[in-house]
């Protein structure tokens, strides 16, 4: 193929992943700038095939035909609730193929007596790393989120020092690996790396595990970028890099929005367990529980509502009674509104995505800073299966895991009810004073199940 035509073909490529990336930065865009990518993605797979002279058309179009079907199956398969661990899995084989790809394409040029320069030494290493640490981390993400080890932070005195003595460990081992190119030092180095993944991702719990994610997502990219590098493939640098900074860049915004620092998120103490007394001394005899039947009638004579999604209800699955109870309220002449905290759910844009799933206007959606200074108009505000996101003590306990997190102001609302299957703490293993103030109310049961008993007590009300 000549060189000229691949060319072009990866410019194509390049700008469908950046019109990719806009596209995706809004809902209403996102499934085009899906579209987008995933041609510019195909483009530039067939192109390398073709010129590489690596298979033939027979062969991509098996290809594509398993892979269509392999892609079919999970989206249809794969519950909503269930994306984030996908999510995971992805970022984690991305990882850990470009690990894998950089190290045969340094054998291969080892075996065929190539010349390898220092970019291409420098690049399999970093390679190496990032691919090792992405994989096992993403792994550890995927077993949190799917609840085979334990969500809540995995902690052990000196645990810091251990991950910067395997992180230096790694970087020697690369020397080494650099210096002699023998390709032992090659795999030390990934049993190391992953050794640090496993190190650096198990002592975080769920509630950070958004950001977490969002992290992996990027240090996939890198991995692919770098090995771009060991490939001499643009395409790849040009694609690994945008995924790279895309990623860098969301995890930055989510940290603002949780108003920590990465290193925090990382090396921090969040998600400490506090002793049940402290549940005690906030909840003891000053929780008051409802009935559907008696929220319905709140509701009835409110003229704003505000619904605020958690992972509860994605659990539940709750959304298409959520809509449900949506276009009950506004047949009664009620506003209703939703409001997305940043880093509910347990990955980026989580509510967002249940929500549009279930048909809900993106106008109804409200972010953080545009809903919060609304709240003291709120007559109800409805909490499903949120809770470290609604917790006050984040602006009142400096002391608290979650001090200093931007929270939404659900507790300035007129009325809030919360729906819940009990008191249990979230995420961040702390007791929640919302649920104990004078204007909350308690509706406990399963979240798809209490909302469609509210819906059926206004339909009779």
């Amino acid at each position: 193929m000549p060189q000229a035509l691949v060319n072009v073909a990866y410019l194509i490529s390049a700008l469908l992943f950046i019109f990719a990336l806009k596209g995706l930065s809004h809902p209403r865009t996102a499934v085009r700038g899906n579209l987008l990518g995933a041609t510019g993605m195909l483009i530039a797979i067939v192109v390398t095939l073709l010129d590489k002279s690596i298979v033939s058309y027979e062969l991509i179009i098996l290809g594509l035909v398993i892979g269509a079907v392999a892609g079919t199956i999970s989206a249809l398969k794969v519950p909503m609730t269930s994306m984030p661990q996908m999510v995971a899995i992805f970022n984690g084989f991305g990882g850990g193929a470009s690990a894998l790809v950089a190290a045969v394409a340094f054998i291969e040029a080892l075996e065929l007596n190539k010349v390898l320069g220092t970019q291409e030494t420098v690049a399999t290493v970093a390679s190496g790393i990032i691919g090792a640490v992405t994989f096992w981390g993403s792994m550890v993400a995927f077993g949190k989120l799917e609840g085979l080890i334990e969500e809540r932070p995995i902690r052990y005195k000196g645990e810091q020092i251990v991950k910067v003595l395997f992180a230096l460990a790694s970087i020697i081992l690369g020397v080494y690996f650099g210096i002699s190119k023998e390709m032992n030092y090659y795999w030390y180095l990934i049993i190391t790396a992953s050794i640090l993944g496993v190190l650096l991702t198990i002592p975080i719990g769920g509630a950070d595990m958004p950001v977490v994610i969002s992290l992996l997502n990027s240090y996939s990219g890198l991995a692919a970028c770098a090995t771009g590098f060991v490939l001499n493939n643009n395409v790849l640098i040009i694609s690994g890099s945008l995924v790279g900074a895309s990623g860098i860049i969301l995890t930055n915004l989510m940290c603002k929005a949780m108003n920590r620092s990465l290193t925090n998120v990382l090396f921090g103490g969040f998600g400490e367990i506090v002793s049940e007394a402290d549940e005690d001394k906030i909840y003891g005899g000053k929780i008051k529980s409802a009935t559907p039947e008696e929220v319905a009638m709140l509701l009835e004579n409110a003229r704003r509502v505000v619904i605020v999604p958690g992972y509860g209800m994605a659990v539940s699955q709750a959304q298409f009674a959520v809509r449900d109870l949506m276009k009950v309220l506004e047949s009664k002449g009620v506003e209703v509104e939703f409001a997305i905290h940043p880093v509910a759910g347990r990955m980026p844009g989580h509510m967002n995505v249940l929500l549009a799933e279930a048909d809900i206007p993106y106008e109804k959606l409200k972010d953080m800073d545009e809903i919060n200074p609304t709240f003291e108009q709120v007559d109800v505000s409805i909490v499903i299966g949120a809770n470290d996101v609604v917790n006050p003590l984040a602006r009142t306990d400096s002391n608290s895991p979650i001090a200093g997190m931007p929270i939404l102001d659900v507790d300035k609302s007129k009325t809030v009810v919360v729906i819940k299957r009990s008191l249990a703490p979230g995420f961040a293993g702390i007791p929640n004073p919302l649920f104990a103030a004078d204007n909350t109310l308690m509706l406990f049961g399963d979240g798809k199940k209490m909302v469609q008993e509210l819906i059926n007590a206004l339909k009779e009300s």
